[in-house]
C-alpha cells in the first residue's frame, strides 16, 4: 500500500520554468528572423525586377526632359532656361557602373537593344526572374529552423551553423532550389549537435536578455524594409507584383509619348 507522500511528484527544479521560457523565446526569435529574411529577399528581388523593367523608362524620361530643356534654352537664350537645361542634362547618364546597376539594360553609351525594344512596345525577352519558388521557400524555412545558430550552446557549433546558414541564405536569395536540396542533405548527414544541458539560472537570465536584444535589432531591420519605397509598392499588389510593374510601365510610356510630342513641337518650330 502506498502512502499519499509516495504518490506525489517531485517538485520542479527552480530552473525548469526558465529553461522553458528560453526555449520558447529561441523558437519565437528564429521564426521572426525567418519571416524578416523571407521578406528581405522578396523586397530585394522585386527591387531588381523594378529596376530591370522600369529603369530604362525612367532614363528615357530624364533624357527627354533634358532635350526639351535644351530646346527651350536654344530658342529663348534666357539665362534661367540655360541653367535649367544644364541641370537637366546633369541628371542624364553616362555614369560609372551603370551597366551593373541596370543589370544589362544600358551602358555608358545608351540603351541596349532589349531596352529599345521595350520602349517601342516590341517583343523583348523578359528580365531574369529570381523570385524563389514555393519549394525553395519551404526548404529555406526548414533549414533555417534546424541550423539556426541561436540553437547552439557551444561557440564552435555556433560558428559552424553561421557558416552553413550563410550558404543557405545565399542559395535562397538566388532562388536555387537544387542547391537548397543539396544543403538539406548535407545538414542531415552532418554532426548531430549535443543535447541541451541544464544551465544555471543566471545563465538562463542572460540568455533571455540576449534574445530580447537580438529581436530588437531584427525589428529595426524589419522596420527599415517596411518603410522603404519598394516595400510600399509590394503592399499595393502583394499577389500580382508583375502586374503592378506593367501598370506603372504603361503610365511611364504614356509620359514618354507626351514628352516626345512636346519635343517634336519645339524642334519643329521655325
Amino acid at each position: 500500500m502506498t502512502t499519499p507522500e509516495a504518490d506525489q511528484s517531485p517538485p520542479p527544479r527552480p530552473e525548469e520554468r526558465l529553461e522553458q521560457a528560453v526555449r520558447a523565446a529561441e523558437q519565437a526569435l528564429i521564426e521572426y528572423e525567418i519571416a524578416v529574411e523571407t521578406f528581405r529577399v522578396e523586397v530585394e528581388n522585386f527591387s531588381r525586377l523594378h529596376e530591370q523593367r522600369l529603369g530604362p523608362l525612367y532614363l528615357r524620361i530624364e533624357e527627354l526632359d533634358a532635350e526639351i530643356a535644351e530646346a527651350k534654352a536654344a530658342r529663348t537664350g534666357d539665362p534661367e532656361d540655360i541653367r535649367r537645361a544644364a541641370e537637366a542634362r546633369a541628371h542624364v547618364l553616362p555614369i560609372p557602373g551603370v551597366e551593373e546597376l541596370l543589370h544589362g539594360w544600358m551602358d555608358g553609351n545608351g540603351l541596349f537593344p532589349e531596352a529599345t525594344a521595350m520602349l517601342t512596345d516590341q517583343e523583348v525577352r523578359p528580365p531574369q526572374r529570381v523570385r524563389p519558388s514555393e519549394e525553395a521557400r519551404k526548404l529555406y524555412r526548414d533549414l533555417a529552423r534546424k541550423a539556426h545558430p541561436d540553437l547552439a550552446q557551444e561557440e564552435e557549433e555556433r560558428k559552424r551553423r553561421e557558416e552553413f546558414l550563410s550558404r543557405v541564405n545565399a542559395a535562397y536569395a538566388r532562388g536555387d532550389e537544387t542547391l537548397l536540396m543539396e544543403l538539406a542533405a548535407e545538414w542531415a548527414a552532418g554532426p548531430v549537435p549535443p543535447e541541451r544541458r541544464p544551465s544555471p539560472a543566471e545563465e538562463l537570465y542572460a540568455r533571455l536578455e540576449w534574445l530580447a536584444q537580438r529581436k530588437e535589432l531584427i525589428a529595426l531591420v524589419a522596420r527599415e524594409l517596411e518603410d522603404g519605397a519598394i516595400a510600399g509598392l509590394l503592399r499595393l499588389a502583394p499577389d500580382d507584383p508583375d502586374g503592378l510593374l506593367e501598370e506603372i510601365a504603361g503610365r511611364l510610356r504614356a509620359d514618354i509619348t507626351r514628352r516626345e510630342e512636346e519635343l517634336a513641337v519645339l524642334l519643329g518650330q521655325d
